[in-house]
């Protein structure tokens, strides 16, 4: 079996400021130090060390940004991750919620080898169990036009893509109330100022609050709803 190239530390640390960096640009030691619960001063360490390593540009007070380099080792963790949950739930018949923590774990032990064989064994699947797209073994990403349940115009139809949360406790209440990947979607009302969001789902009626349907997100089905503009 081959080793892993960088430590479990290094691995998290680079895998969390290309989530970050993709929303803020260049990532405070504040913010990573939040999402990897260590000190802000053991941030700044990694950070240097990961700068003479070539993985990051780090600048004092701007923060950290990863170098093509580094973002290679990051999709490659990013990929093990998300094989590693479509495996749980495909084949071994683990539930959405509680694939996250066990790939975590998972990710920094098995091989290239075995994370192939995942790929190969699910047909090499463009989307984890949650939606979030699988980096291929190049490192490309697919690319999907989404956007959360709270922005869809109502009567447009639309499918479930995403539910875009790792808290378990989110992803059971968002199953529970019947926006599983796939489902077909339309939202049929809206309450004012940030209200519940009533929608069907399956053709059954659902409501959902504003700040849980903004971890939903779906892909509008634009043929469907032109034809039935035809129709009337």
């Amino acid at each position: 079996m081959d080793q892993p190239e960088h430590s479990k530390q290094v691995e998290d640390f680079l895998k969390a400021v290309y989530s970050l960096q993709g929303q803020t640009g260049r990532v405070s030691t504040n913010a990573l130090s939040e999402t990897l619960m260590i000190t802000a001063p053991s941030v700044t360490d990694m950070a240097q060390r990961l700068v003479t390593s070539g993985l990051v540009d780090y600048q004092k007070y701007r923060g950290v940004l990863l170098t093509t380099a580094g973002e290679a080792i990051a999709l490659k963790i990013i990929r093990r991750h998300r094989l590693i949950e479509a495996y749980l739930v495909t084949e071994l018949g683990y539930e959405l919620h509680e694939v996250h923590s066990e790939a975590d774990r998972l990710e920094h032990a098995v091989s290239d080898r075995f994370i192939e064989a995942i790929a190969h064994k699910l047909d090499h699947p463009t989307v984890d169990p949650h939606g979030d797209p699988i980096p291929a073994a190049d490192g490309a990403l697919p690319v999907r036009d989404l956007l959360p349940l709270t922005d869809l115009n109502e009567r447009l139809g639309a499918r479930v893509a995403q539910i875009k949360t790792n808290d378990p406790d989110m992803i059971q209440h968002i199953l529970e109330r019947g926006f599983k990947l796939g489902s077909h979607v339309q939202v049929i009302a809206r309450d004012p100022f940030d209200g519940p969001i009533t929608a069907l789902v399956d053709d059954e009626e659902r409501v959902v609050g504003h700040n849980v349907a903004e971890f939903i997100f779906v892909e509008t089905d634009l043929v469907e709803a032109d034809t039935d503009h035809h129709r009337n």
